[in-house]
């Protein structure tokens, strides 16, 4: 039975006519228990309750304290942002749509959260990516005395947007299209279609190489060169308890930064490829809303990957918080947990910032 154009579910319908089950009219309590819409309501709600806040205080605690201001900060607020708007369009909508057990607010409602969190998503994606070549240019010098300046961070944050455009706009224009996935309560492009009417198979393909294969083989490759750098001179200095220690938190740092990436982002391209290459195959439309929700919990675990765990950054942001005071006691001027700034390394000197 043909589906209508607003909407696919790609499994059997007891029913003799498929817009009696819309997922913008009715509960979609045929697809799964009250009880899993309301999990999903609630993860929706954590989400949005610690990843405002988070985010909103990255920004303003940026613009508060100046010794933030550097040019390989502003990836991280560009980073904060890209969150923000997945949160505002994304992640309430979801929120409110798995509470009402559908997608209520209606097909154009449809349309802009899949775009807002796809573009978001795409823009944060692309940040870790930047994040990483950046510190592997400072780093590991592989441009010799270059200098990392203001107008190549603007450049980084403006590229990532750039993609994000590039990614998001297509569905718009009938390259795939934004439809209900899942439970039916929260909205991306088309993995599932069956027919090729959309396209979707080049478009799912073209986000699972450009949009995450090529992003994570930046993120390996700028952190393995790193590392190596960091090795080679901790080598030098294996007398330099500074050093070793120093090496130790990078890599543990860098091991963090890139399974959150994995835990992000794995997910959503395994579905979506897996989609493409069995079509016509049933699977739990329960299932296929995880990878969803986990794509918007970036927006609160990046936050702690990338800005809590630099010292720098936490002892200002707690300084906002608390009035002045650092309850930690943490030295704000002492070397990061050495995931996003590691300042400078030389023949004699591994200093993560």
């Amino acid at each position: 039975m043909e589906m209508p154009d607003e909407f696919f579910i790609p499994i059997p319908l007891e029913t003799t006519n498929i817009s009696s089950v819309s997922p913008f009219l009715v509960p979609q309590t045929h697809l799964g228990s009250p009880g899993i819409f309301m999990s999903m309501s609630a993860f929706m709600l954590f989400t949005i309750i610690f990843g405002f806040p988070l985010n909103i205080l990255t920004i303003v605690c940026t613009a508060k304290y100046k010794k933030l201001r550097s040019h390989l900060n502003y990836i991280l607020v560009n980073l904060a942002v890209a969150n923000l708007v997945v949160i505002c369009f994304g992640s309430t909508t979801a929120f409110y749509s798995f509470s009402q057990m559908y997608f209520s607010l209606g097909t154009l409602a449809c349309k802009i959260e899949g775009f807002t969190a796809t573009l978001g998503g795409m823009v944060s994606l692309w940040s870790l990516a930047v994040v990483a070549f950046e510190r592997f240019l400072v780093i590991c010098k592989p441009m010799g005395s270059f200098s990392f300046r203001e107008s190549h961070a603007v450049m980084g944050c403006i590229f990532t947007w750039v993609i994000g455009f590039m990614a998001a706009v297509p569905p718009l224009l009938g390259w795939s299209r934004y439809i209900p996935e899942g439970l039916q309560c929260s909205c991306g492009p088309d993995w599932y279609t069956v027919n090729n009417k959309w396209n979707n198979e080049s478009y799912v393909l073209f986000m699972f190489c450009f949009c995450f294969g090529f992003p994570l083989a930046v993120i390996v490759f700028s952190y393995g060169r790193l590392l190596l750098t960091l090795h080679a001179v901790a080598k030098q200095q294996e007398q330099s308890a500074t050093t070793q220690k120093a090496e130790r938190e990078v890599t543990r740092m860098v091991i963090v930064m890139i399974f959150g990436f994995l835990v992000c982002w794995l997910p959503y391209a395994s579905f979506a490829l897996w989609a493409v290459t069995h079509r016509g195959e049933e699977f739990d439309l329960r299932m296929a809303s995880i990878p969803s929700v986990f794509s918007k919990a970036s927006t609160v675990y990046n936050p702690f990957i990338y800005i809590f765990m630099n010292r720098q950054f936490r002892s200002c942001m707690l300084k906002l918080i608390f009035c002045g005071k650092n309850p930690l006691g943490d030295d704000e001027d002492a070397s990061a947990s050495g995931s996003t700034q590691v300042s400078s390394v030389s023949s004699s000197q591994v200093a993560p910032a």
